[in-house]
């Protein structure tokens, strides 16, 4: 998978062009999230009463390079992007001790795609794929860790491929205005703990966000 993004790259760069611009982006969206393994981690304590708090919630800055391809056809682009994607926090609470888990997940995602753009006031479509480096660290109180075996933090990564596709409508030269769509494969990070294989988090499934790009 590496070496078929790098070679992508290298394509994308060295092709002939007769156009070739830099981007910025800010995403807000929203996607999948399975945090049930917060609540699962307490079922051996028996009249225990918790609350589990989740935000599907994604907040991403993204910086992007497309050329056009001359040998290509008409409004063909290559691009690269990369991202830093902030996932919204879990948070399981536990009657009488407060906030007891905590989980924050944040993610820096490498895309190559292929752009169809025809230009100003008109609408663009892309399709790719890439590969996601996925950070999480989950938190526990000191107390509650004591209680059920389980050290006070952990710190997973996961390195997983996704594919992305979407659309833009570019009022100018400078800004535009897109949909985009991510599925991520296998994006479940785990830990191996004293009650077993504990998922720290899990963001793999479909997400979508709204984007605004502003280019030069």
């Amino acid at each position: 998978m590496k070496k078929i993004l790098l070679l992508i790259f290298a394509v994308t760069i060295l092709s002939p062009l007769s156009f070739a611009q830099w981007g910025l982006g800010v995403k807000l969206g929203a996607g999948e999230n399975d945090p049930k393994d917060m609540e699962d981690a307490f079922d051996s304590m028996y009249g225990v009463d918790r609350t589990l708090t989740t935000s599907p919630g994604i907040f991403a800055l993204e910086v992007l390079y497309e050329k056009n391809i001359e040998s290509w056809p008409q409004y063909s682009k290559l691009g690269i992007k990369a991202g830093f994607d902030i996932y919204g926090q879990n948070n399981l609470d536990i009657s009488g001790y407060g906030d007891a888990l905590t989980e924050t997940t944040y993610s820096l995602p490498i895309t190559i795609y292929y752009k169809y753009d025809p230009g100003v006031k008109k609408l663009s479509f892309y399709g790719g794929a890439g590969i996601t480096i996925l950070r999480t660290n989950l938190k526990i109180d000191n107390y509650i860790a004591s209680l059920i075996g389980l050290n006070d933090e952990y710190n997973g990564t996961k390195v997983f491929p996704h594919i992305s596709v979407g659309s833009e409508y570019r009022f100018s030269n400078l800004f535009a205005l897109g949909l985009d769509i991510k599925y991520n494969i296998a994006a479940k990070v785990t830990e191996n703990t004293s009650l077993g294989s504990l998922i720290l988090s899990d963001r793999s499934g479909l997400s979508g966000a709204l984007a605004a790009r502003f280019y030069f």
